[in-house]
């Protein structure tokens, strides 16, 4: 019978992320992950096989608009653990440590301090888990990047770097559904979520995946971000390989270099302030559905790695994790790790680890509820979260936040208007954005302005303070 399923409600409403669980899930295998038009995952329904009253793709779809929430499901996952604590911010923890690996080149090779390789490759050694799963480099032009499963080393390095790039898990899941073992599996909060929900229809998805590794997270991108970083570093052909987290030799580690290397070999590189920085903070080729998430530290993930971007830390370029233990596994993991010399670690405060995040919470915490309200203002159909539309935030808190929704959908379509013959006009493309660029500078400018006079006398008000403190003395 052929009734409405995740292909129909979710990406009609613009909510699909991608991630591919339902498609991985389906009963009756009818849909298909295929890339759409804005270069994101949706999912296709390829035959008209669906059972009656099934609902199951839209009962693991992260952006349905379910009951269930991150705090609601982590209660169930980690809430009867002992020594166990919460914060709105976090989610639930049971230790942070802040770190890098000292084994091999792990540190070399990965994003930040090479955590999430040794701790892949530490539960493969000593038979926690039989099988990893993570993302890894691809090479074909029209998907660079996949999930794969893995039960050696060499694939599991070669995985290390980040990839903003889209994925998506449908193979992997009935990979897993299909072949019997333990498997640890990485993933973004969204797509940690998926799993979570899936795991409670589907048994051998309970039983087998024992291990979930998180990565903080801010947005998604689409493919057509990684052919505008291309664009700007000077690369036009088909993509062969890029690298999106190139350590630059002493450069702080926040100032990091997207690579990439066309099928002709032809090279390109740019670095994270002189282009990258503008695409990632506006909001260019970022999926509608992350304008609607509020989990940053993947709350439903066993444990959860991150860069840590603190001052002490930032000034380092071989790059530095800091790391969020929710099982007692992992914590001993982490624990012997440090006490065998393999990691170079130590205890940091929760209160450190959000402060390193700020930015992340920022835009999927207190901006939310204004972009909520956006969304019901325009009638569009958005998800219930754990905040409540708002349209109280303030005037040039709202001008920021309507001028980046305004970019994030912009940049889907002007991308594919600035093509013709099947070369893009990007000079256009970023002419255009940039004039949006400026307004948000200016108003951001003219705000700092405003403000000024109170913050002037609210410092004088503390001055008089401490001097009538002195005189009192």
């Amino acid at each position: 019978m052929n009734v409405p399923n995740s292909a129909e409600i979710i990406k009609q409403n613009n909510l699909c992320i991608g991630c591919g669980v339902c498609a991985g899930l389906c009963p009756t295998q009818g849909l298909v992950m295929e890339f759409n038009l804005y270069g994101e995952y949706n999912p296709v329904r390829r035959n008209s096989d669906c059972f009656e009253n099934c609902g199951l793709c839209f009962q693991v779809c992260p952006f349905s608009d379910k009951e269930e929430n991150e705090d609601s499901l982590a209660k169930i996952i980690f809430g009867n653990i002992e020594g166990i604590k919460h914060r709105p911010e976090t989610g639930y923890y049971l230790d942070s440590y802040v770190g890098y690996s000292k084994v091999c080149d792990h540190r070399a090779n990965g994003a930040s301090g090479g955590v999430a390789t040794w701790l892949l490759e530490t539960l493969l050694a000593k038979r926690i888990i039989d099988y990893v799963i993570c993302v890894t480099p691809h090479q074909e032009p029209e998907k660079l990047f996949r999930f794969a499963v893995f039960d050696t080393f060499e694939p599991i390095r070669r995985s290390a770097r980040s990839a903003y790039y889209p994925v998506e898990m449908s193979e992997v899941v009935r990979y897993i559904i299909e072949n019997e073992g333990r498997y640890a599996i990485s993933g973004l909060p969204c797509f940690i979520k998926g799993l979570r929900l899936a795991a409670r229809k589907n048994k051998k998805l309970r039983d087998r995946i024992r291990i979930t590794i998180g990565l903080v997270c801010g947005q998604m991108k689409s493919k057509h971000y990684t052919s505008y970083l291309a664009f700007l570093a000077g690369v036009r052909g088909p993509l062969l390989e890029v690298n999106f987290r190139g350590k630059p030799l002493g450069v702080p580690a926040n100032n990091y270099f997207f690579q990439c290397t066309d099928q002709e070999n032809n090279q390109g590189k740019l670095f994270c302030r002189d282009g990258i920085d503008k695409v990632w903070n506006n909001r260019w080729f970022t999926p509608r559905a992350c304008s609607f998430c509020d989990d940053v530290f993947a709350e439903l993930a066993d444990v959860v790695l991150m860069d840590a971007w603190l001052p002490e830390y930032i000034v380092d370029w071989k790059g530095t994790n800091l790391i969020i233990v929710r099982v007692p596994l992992l914590r001993q993991a982490i624990e012997s790790g440090i006490e065998e010399g393999q990691l170079e670690g130590k205890r940091i405060s929760i209160d450190r680890i959000i402060q390193s995040q700020l930015g992340v919470l920022n835009v999927k915490r207190n901006k939310l509820a204004y972009r909520l309200y956006l969304a019901k203002q325009k009638g569009a159909v958005v998800p219930t979260k754990r905040e409540a539309p708002s349209g109280e935030a303030n005037f040039f808190t709202r001008k920021e936040i309507e001028l980046k929704d305004k970019m994030q959908e912009l940049s889907r379509e002007l991308f594919l208007q600035c093509t013709d013959g099947g070369e893009r006009n990007l000079k256009t493309f970023s002419d255009k954005m940039d004039r949006l660029v400026t307004e948000l500078e200016n108003w951001a400018r003219f705000g700092r302005i405003v403000r000024l006079p109170a913050r002037e006398i609210r410092k004088v008000a503390r001055e008089i303070g401490r001097v009538r403190k002195i005189g009192r003395i």
